[in-house]
């Protein structure tokens, strides 16, 4: 069965970390373009971080750089989000997605998650006190 999984996320309070995990199963992520997503409540789905099939090629989006980290371990088909010095507004359901098809990691972060080959079904991500 085709599909990616996202596991990691949770209620953690301001300036704390979590590491979203999305694992594979039924394709090889080694070929794909992979991205994370979110949603926060009332707002439009964004990119947060893309990764490309060369580890050199990431794309953050303005308010996750330096404090997310996307990698991802071919080994054990998994792809990660590590999110440190989180805020209330980082809130929100964090989709993975993969894709071969896309140009470039800015491509795949610039696309509605809808319009790639494979994505999750999402995780909750609370920041609060």
């Amino acid at each position: 069965q085709v599909q990616l999984v996202e596991s990691g996320g949770g209620l953690v309070q301001p300036g704390g970390s979590l590491r979203l995990s999305c694992a594979a199963s039924g394709f090889p992520l080694r070929y794909y373009i992979l991205g994370w997503f979110r949603q926060a409540p009332g707002k439009e789905q964004e990119g947060v971080s893309c990764l490309g099939v060369t580890d050199d090629k990431t794309w953050y989006r303005d308010v996750a750089k330096g404090r997310f980290t996307i990698s991802r371990d071919n080994a054990k088909n998994t792809v990660y989000l590590q999110m440190n010095s989180l805020k209330p507004e980082d809130t929100g359901v964090y989709y993975c997605a993969a894709d071969s098809l896309v140009e470039d990691v800015q491509a795949m972060c610039s696309s509605a998650i809808q319009r790639h080959a494979f994505n999750g079904h999402g995780i909750q991500v609370t920041v609060s006190p």
